[in-house]
């Protein structure tokens, strides 16, 4: 199975939407989910898709390294 594939696109004037070299074969059913992604916060949007690995996900954090709790 093909994993999912996500792209970023901008509606033409006419409303229309062209998706362009997808990673699907031709024929193949899809499901398409459209969401704006004005409303986001730039800054989150600079960082969506950098995380490339966790470490220790699940290791508690010391209270006294967080500045926030002073």
């Amino acid at each position: 199975m093909t994993p999912a594939h996500r792209i970023e696109a901008v509606l033409a004037e006419d409303g229309k939407l062209t998706l362009d070299r997808l990673p699907f074969r031709a024929g193949q059913a899809v499901e398409v989910l459209l969401q704006p992604i004005a409303t986001l916060d730039p800054a989150a949007r600079s960082i969506r898709g950098t995380v490339i690995r966790y470490d220790r996900p699940t290791e508690p954090v010391a209270e006294t390294e967080w500045d926030a709790l002073r």
